[in-house]
């Protein structure tokens, strides 16, 4: 019951209600005065009505002191309730504060008032984990630890070899193994780092077993004088055998280990006894080469070379008889003894040199050293026969090498250099600079430019066109040079590293060279050009008299052939290399590899390669250079006998212009007595004969007498030009024609007395200037008939047969030779 219906049930009686609803009543139930005289129960309906309000008052009474009672204990109880809430609340303040202080107690909230209970309690309980892991691990160490152990005081202990101990270490980490596997599976975590480790006991343990053996069978080689020479016969029967039981004891522990561990690459296990007898001398090797003794020196690297050839040429005998009959008893018969040894050295030389590599680094000429040490090694070894044929290396016999192709057989050691492209370009960068200091310092001294004597010179290796050719110093020393790199790279076994080094330092030296002598040829040029004699100072050439004197004489054609016997003998050279075996198969490789082939397309100073398959290469792998070289000479030549006629002919202009007013007498061959000559023309014809003189005595035969034809025919045209064919409008008179033919004489001669060559040889570039001087000079009845036969109908025929009685074998076809006659004055045809 709500409060709303307590408070109206305790409103007191309402009258005027209760007397409307008693109307209400009466109304409906009498409507009019007859109904309510009919009826006979209204008193008894009142008095009805009388007795249930007396009911309802004593009931209200009783209710009333009900309620008075029930409200006094509702108060009562209120008031006791009020008084546990308040202390209640009061005691859930105090709960409050207490459970705040908890906690502040057992949770951290990020102060430096260090860690609290439940920190410390996690931190506790993480440790206890770590710690049970922890434990789990070291008893998982520890057991496979101490069945290591026991597996080596096993081989140690009994004179048999046994593994039954390293068996159960084996099959206790393949159990461990399976166990993490399955952890790994569910939880996805990596790799367990316990799993290496166990793999590492094993392995190591292995390695202790050998150890014990080896160290047995060292023990029992040692008492046979070993690592020194050993004389086997001369040993006690008990020392060999204890010796052989070592060393067949190695050999069954590395059949047994093979079936137990699995097939193992005998390329890296070697054969187990003869890997422990080069232990000793890897030992020595450490002592000697690898310590703070004196030998061990950077700048030597043959002693350490040397001493591994000489071990394995010393003990050579003791393998191939005594090693190779106790390994035929066993299933290792098919190894060479001596090359499994010998393999069995070059590890310590392999180690050797990549420590020492770093510091050869920032020293070129002992690195150059090192690796022409290595190649020499490698030389000596494979003379000796040593292969890998019959080895445990065997099955890895095939490579690809350097240049891209499959290959057999052992690399060599320096193919731990030359395989590092680090390593091999700092060798040639060295090399590169080395030749090139050379160079400069050869084309730098005084007598870079003198032509050189032949006197003591060996010259058996030059071309027959060539041995009487004698070059410069720098051309005779340039080519020594590019044969000493030559010399370097030749022993290189791979044809990219040769390509290497003939494009960066073999042929840098000789496009040097040729640009340096063709420098030369253009100064001269420079200098010697009309522009600079007719302007001095031209082209910041200094003064014009300087210019022409050092290109004018014998010094100028001095210095032309200086140029060109440098050219022409380096040309001769590169002829000679081209034909040599060693270039001839560079160039065929250069032209079967399509790597090289790209590289050589960018290089100008080599041949375009074009794709061989069965056929050799056309040309020589020179012959781009050749080409250049003979091209400098040519330039050179062409220079010469321009020089050369170009003074001769400056030098007549004075004669022909007949500036000279007293004659020399001067006798003639055919006029003895009539012919005088100008001092004039003695200048030029002295001029010729120094030049001649000096390029005979300086030059070879046949480029001599080529030069002289070129200078000989361009004086004899100009001479023709001059004196005979333009004379201008005055023709010769019979006594000037005799002149003309005394000077050609002259000439002929003066050329005869300087090359010192018959007539006939001397005479055939003057032919012509002769032939129409002689014609010329005719007189009397030999006049008559030379116009008669050229002037008249004689036919052809008749007419070269009274040309071949009066001069000699005629050049000029008739029309010319009627020119030439109506030269002179007394021709009136």
């Amino acid at each position: 019951m709500t409060s709303v219906e307590i408070r109206r049930l305790l409103q007191p009686p309402n009258s005027d209600e209760a007397n409307a609803r008693t109307l209400e009543y009466l109304n409906t139930t009498y409507k009019s005065l007859d109904d309510l005289e009919q009826e006979s129960d209204l008193e008894a309906l009142v008095e009805q009505s009388r007795q249930r309000l007396e009911d309802l008052d004593t009931k209200l009474a009783h209710s009333q002191s009900s309620l008075d009672a029930v409200i006094a204990q509702t108060r009562e109880k209120a008031a006791e309730q009020l008084h546990t809430a308040q202390e209640l609340s009061l005691l859930r303040h105090s709960l409050a504060d207490e459970l705040t202080f908890l906690s502040r107690e057992l949770v951290s909230e990020g102060t430096d008032e260090g860690s609290t209970l439940l920190e410390d309690l996690e931190a506790l309980h993480r440790s206890l984990k770590e710690l049970e892991s922890v434990k789990g691990y070291v008893q998982v160490i520890q057991h496979a630890l101490t069945l290591s152990e026991a597996a080596v005081e096993q081989v140690r202990g009994s004179d048999a070899v046994k593994v039954s101990e390293y068996e159960n270490l084996q099959a206790f980490v393949s159990s461990v193994e399976t166990a993490c596997s399955k952890v790994e599976d569910v939880a996805s975590q990596p790799d367990l780092h316990i799993l290496a480790f166990l793999e590492n006991v094993v392995e190591q343990t292995w390695r202790n077993i050998k150890g014990v053996l080896a160290t047995a069978l060292i023990e029992a080689a040692e008492r046979l004088k070993w690592p020194t020479k050993v004389d086997y016969s001369a040993a006690t029967p008990e020392d060999r055998k204890v010796f052989e039981t070592a060393f067949y004891n190695n050999l069954k522990l590395q059949s047994m280990g093979e079936k137990i561990r699995g097939s193992t690459d005998r390329a890296k296990e070697g054969v187990y006894p003869i890997q422990a007898l080069a232990q000793a001398i890897a030992l020595r090797f450490k002592y000697h080469f690898e310590g703070t003794r004196q030998t061990n020196r950077l700048d030597k690297p043959e002693w350490y070379f040397t001493h591994i050839v000489n071990e394995a040429h010393e003990h050579r005998p003791f393998m191939e008889s005594i090693i190779q009959s106790l390994l035929a008893s066993t299933e290792f018969r098919t190894i060479n003894a001596w090359r499994e040894f010998t393999l069995s050295l070059l590890p310590v030389l392999e180690r050797k040199i990549r420590r020492t590599m770093p510091a050869l680094l920032a020293h070129p000429p002992i690195l150059a050293h090192t690796i022409y040490q290595a190649l020499a090694f490698d030389t000596a070894l494979r003379d000796e026969g040593f292969g890998l044929s019959g080895t445990t290396a065997a099955s890895t016999e095939s490579f690809t090498n350097a240049d891209g192709d499959k290959q057999s057989g052992w690399q060599g050691i320096s193919e731990v250099i030359l395989g590092q492209k680090q390593w091999f370009e700092a060798w040639v960068e060295g090399e590169r600079k080395f030749a090139m200091d050379q160079y400069f310092e050869i084309i730098s001294t005084p007598d870079a430019w003198l032509i050189a004597d032949d006197d003591g010179e060996d010259n058996g290796d030059a071309r027959p066109t060539d041995r009487d050719l004698r070059p410069t110093n720098s051309a005779r020393r340039a080519q020594a040079l590019v044969e000493q790199v030559t010399d370097r790279y030749s022993p290189l076994p791979h044809y990219s590293h040769r390509t290497r080094f003939l494009t960066v330092v073999q042929l840098p030296l000789l496009e040097s060279y040729h640009s340096r002598v063709s420098s030369s040829l253009d100064a001269f040029e420079t200098l010697s050009s009309s522009l600079l004699r007719a302007v001095p100072g031209a082209l910041g050439s200094g003064d014009g008299r300087d210019g022409r004197k050092l290109t004018a004489g014998v010094e100028g054609i001095q210095r032309l052939c200086k140029a060109f016997v440098s050219a022409k003998y380096l040309a001769g050279a590169m002829e000679t290399w081209g034909e040599d075996l060693f270039f001839l198969e560079l160039w065929a490789e250069i032209n079967r590899r399509a790597n090289l082939r790209t590289k050589a397309e960018t290089i100008p100073s080599l041949p375009n390669p074009k794709v061989v398959e069965d056929e050799p290469p056309e040309g020589t792998i020179f012959e781009e250079l050749v080409r250049h070289y003979q091209t400098l000479a040519g330039r050179a030549e062409e220079l010469i006998v321009s020089s050369v006629a170009g003074e001769v002919e400056s030098g007549l202009k004075g004669h022909l212009q007949g500036g000279s007013t007293h004659p020399t007498p001067t006798v003639s061959s055919d006029s003895p007595d009539d012919i005088a000559l100008t001092e004039s023309l003695l200048g030029p014809l002295a001029l010729l004969s120094s030049h001649l003189a000096f390029l005979r005595g300086t030059l070879p035969r046949a480029t001599v007498t080529s030069l002289y034809r070129r200078i000989a025919a361009r004086l004899a045209a100009h001479l023709l030009q001059r004196q005979v064919l333009y004379r201008g409008r005055s023709r010769a008179t019979l006594q000037e024609t005799k002149t003309v033919l005394a000077e050609a004489e002259l000439w002929v001669e003066t050329c005869r007395v300087a090359m010192k060559e018959e007539r006939g040889r001397v005479e055939a570039p003057w032919r012509s200037f002769l032939q129409s001087a002689r014609l010329l000079a005719a007189e009397g009845d030999a006049w008559d008939t030379v116009m008669n036969a050229t002037f008249g109908m004689a036919s052809d025929g008749e007419w070269e047969d009274v040309m071949l009685e009066s001069v000699g074998l005629c050049e000029f076809p008739r029309e010319e030779v009627q020119g030439i006659l109506r030269r002179r004055e007394d021709c009136d045809r």
